[in-house]
This record gives C-alpha cells, structure tokens and sequence, in this order.
C-alpha cells in the first residue's frame, strides 16, 4: 500500500515547512524511520523521516519550496504499485512527476546534467521567444543572477527549469563572459548599482535586495505581532550594582574552567530564583485563565542569522551556576547552528534578553507570549557612585523589565526587581 509522505509539524508551532533538502532520490530503496528530507520550520533544520517502507516513487515538491503542514509532497510505495490517485489528484504539487517504475532507479542513478546554454532550444511547450516554464525558485535565482531562462533547456517535468538547470548556465556564463548584448558599457547608473557590502555579511547587488522570509523570520513576525499592539504592557527600569557580582565571576574563573561562569548566567541563576519567590511574573495568559508556574525555566534569547530563538534552561532555579553556564553554552551553540529540538525552545515560562555585549546601556524587550514579562539586560558600566562619603567607582546595570498588565501589576513587577537586586548584588545568596 502506498505511503504518503506528508509535511509535517515539526516543531509545536510550525504551520508551514520550506523543504530545504531531498535526501533520497526517486528509486531509491526507503525503510520506515530513514530520512528522506531536511526540513526548515520556524526554528531548526529538522529532518523528515519515512513512515512507510518501499520505494520513493514521487517526489512532489522541489527543493526550496515552502509547502503548508499537511500537503503531500511525496509518495513512498511499492516497485510495481500504481500510484496515479496519489499523484494525480491528491492535492500533489505539479513541481515533479512520479517516474514509471521501469524508468525509477535508472534516472536515480543518473540524473540529468544541466545542459549547455542553447537559445535555439528553449522549453518545452514554451512559445518562441516567450519565457519557458520555470520552478519560483529557478525564476529568483535566475533573476538574482542575471541569467535569461530562454537560454537555459528545463530537465524538469515538461521541459519545466528547475534550479539545477541553472548551474550550467552560470558556470557557462562565468567560462565565457557576457554577450555583447548582456554586457552593455559601463555608466554611471551601472558604477552606482556595485555590489554594497553591509555589516553582517550581507551584500546587495545594485539598488536594493529582495530577500524571501525564513520560516523564523515569519514566524517571529507573527508572535510578536500578537504581542506589542494586544497585550498591554508596561515597563520598569532598575539600575543594579554588579561589583560583587563581577568580583564572584572573576574569582570563579579563576579557579578553573569548571567554574567558569558569564554574568549573563548569574543574570539567569538569579532571575530562576526569583520566579520561584515571586510566581505570579512566573506565569501565562491563556484568554480565560492564568496559568502559575512552581518551576523557572528560563528562555534567553539568541541571535542567529535568520533571527532570534529562545533556547529554555529548565527548573534552573534548580541548578548550580556550573550547570547552567554549561547549558547556556551549549544551547546557544546550537541554535545558532539551528540544531535544536523543538523541546528545547518552547515552554518557558520567562525570558531573558541580554544585549551588554552589544554596548548597549538599557532597552525594551517585546513579550513573547503567553508569558507575563520579559526581562531586558543593559551592558555593565564603572560609574563613580557617592557612598556617603565620596564618589567611589562601582560596576552598574540597568534592567527594564516588560510586564503584560493583565497578570502583573506595577507593585508586582517591583518587587521581583527589588529581589533580583538583592541576589545580584549580594550573590553569595544566590548558593542558599
């Protein structure tokens, strides 16, 4: 019996996966479990395994295709099994076709090579002169790169360009350099449209650079859409000596990598502990009810390249500052890495967004919901301070917390701040 393969949800809020990857080719034998794709949800890279064992006989989306959770985008079945109901007219995408099964393992093992540029063979069904059907996904980079489609012969279903088609293009354009008719004399308007280097690795060649969404970057979109215009929110700032904070740190590190710790993961021991002190910022909004959390799991965010991700430190109100540092590292390695399982970026029941690093003095954070706050980490600066006597230089932090007023009035916010000042500037309380 033949097996669908589905897009699934891969993570607990993904309502769309782009296929980043195909794994198996069609005609390749597939066992229950084996990874047939790589899929990018709103968060990670994950993998999309076989439900079913057989042979891929259908590939039905093409790589680099975003594709709704539920669409079929292939079909897993036996060698001799018709599959035409499946393809034909089960809501498949026409991005690729089911190869007959006498014809499947041949074109597996040698697939088409991307033929020479060829204006006197454009598409086929393509009107002459007309542009040949392509992939949304060849038309961008084609675009991107300045290759003209009617020159390029489609291996795709029907003559149809896929990306793969366009390697042979850009690698026969780069071995002979543009036409006379591609390659006009420089202007001012061409010296003007140089690729621009920008900070972050990114360059944009000509006026400007269209870049389409990751699944993150729309998913950050949406959620925090929810989050500043609904949610009425309001902000408290306190300003927290962290001398004997940094001189506890220092003193740590030196005693050896196992006690290496950041300030970022004192930041983090100190605000489990006063969520557990303080449960009603430990909370959620659920519409009709609150919910109150006993345990402090504690998301920090992490900037990646395609955005910000929320790895969560769970019970850390239970853990030494040891443990934490290790896991705060190791987290945050692998989101950047987008290697995270969707268990370890969602449930927290708090954030923290720290952005010192960065030089920056003191910031607002958007809430993530459900969560009732989140709270926004300044750099640590040396002010002189007036200790009754004369001024005296003491390292010193602004925090603003950011509280949805529906579960956290101002009292309350307070309060947890007063507590999270009293653990960081006395941090030997934070071992009790």
């Amino acid at each position: 019996m033949p097996t669908k393969v589905m897009m699934e949800a891969l993570s607990p809020t993904m309502e769309e996966g782009r296929l980043v990857k195909w794994l198996k080719q069609v005609g390749d034998a597939v066992k229950s479990g084996d990874t047939l794709a790589e899929v990018e949800t709103d968060k990670a890279i994950m993998e999309l395994v076989a439900r079913g064992d057989g042979v891929l006989r259908a590939r039905l989306v093409e790589e680099g295709t975003t594709t709704p959770v539920g669409q079929l985008i292939g079909v897993v079945a036996g060698a001799d099994e018709n599959i035409d109901a499946l393809t034909g007219g089960a809501g498949a995408a026409p991005a690729a076709a089911a190869l007959p099964p006498a014809t499947a393992p041949a074109a597996a093992a040698a697939p088409p090579s991307a033929p020479a540029a060829d204006t006197s063979h454009p598409s086929a069904g393509a009107p002459a002169g007309a542009p040949p059907r392509s992939s949304p996904l060849a038309r961008r980079i084609a675009a991107e790169q300045g290759i003209d489609l009617r020159a390029v012969a489609g291996s795709g279903p029907g003559g149809r360009v896929i990306l793969r088609d366009l390697a042979g293009a850009s690698a026969a354009r780069a071995s002979t350099g543009q036409s006379a008719e591609a390659a006009p004399a420089a202007t001012a308007a061409s010296v003007a449209s140089a690729p621009t280097p920008m900070a972050g690795g990114m360059v944009i060649d000509g006026a400007h650079k269209d870049v389409a969404l990751t699944q993150m970057r729309k998913t950050i979109a949406r959620r925090l859409g929810e989050s500043i215009g609904p949610v009425p929110t309001f902000y408290l700032t306190a300003e927290i000596d962290m001398t004997a904070a940094a001189r506890m740190r220092e003193e740590m590190v030196k005693a050896g990598d196992a006690f290496k710790v950041s300030v970022n993961d004192l930041i983090l021991k100190a605000v489990a502990i006063a969520l557990t002190r303080h449960p009603e910022v430990n909370a959620h909004w659920l519409g009709d009810s609150i919910r109150y959390f006993s345990g402090a799991h504690v998301g920090m965010a992490v900037a990646t390249d395609d955005g910000l991700i929320v790895p969560v430190i769970r019970d850390a109100h239970a853990k030494g500052l040891g443990q934490i540092g290790r896991e705060a590292r190791d987290l945050a390695k692998r989101a950047r890495e987008r290697k995270l399982a969707p268990a370890e970026y969602s449930g927290a029941t708090f954030s923290v967004s720290n952005l010192g690093m960065f030089g920056i003095d003191q910031f607002t954070a958007i809430i993530n919901p459900p969560e009732a706050a989140i709270l926004a980490v300044g750099a640590t600066e040396t002010k002189p301070v007036w200790d009754g006597s004369a001024f005296v230089p003491r390292q010193r932090m602004r925090v603003t917390l950011s509280c949805d007023h529906r579960i956290i009035d101002g009292a309350v916010g307070a309060r947890f701040l007063q507590t999270l000042r009293q653990l960081l500037e006395a941090p030997l309380l934070m071992l009790y």
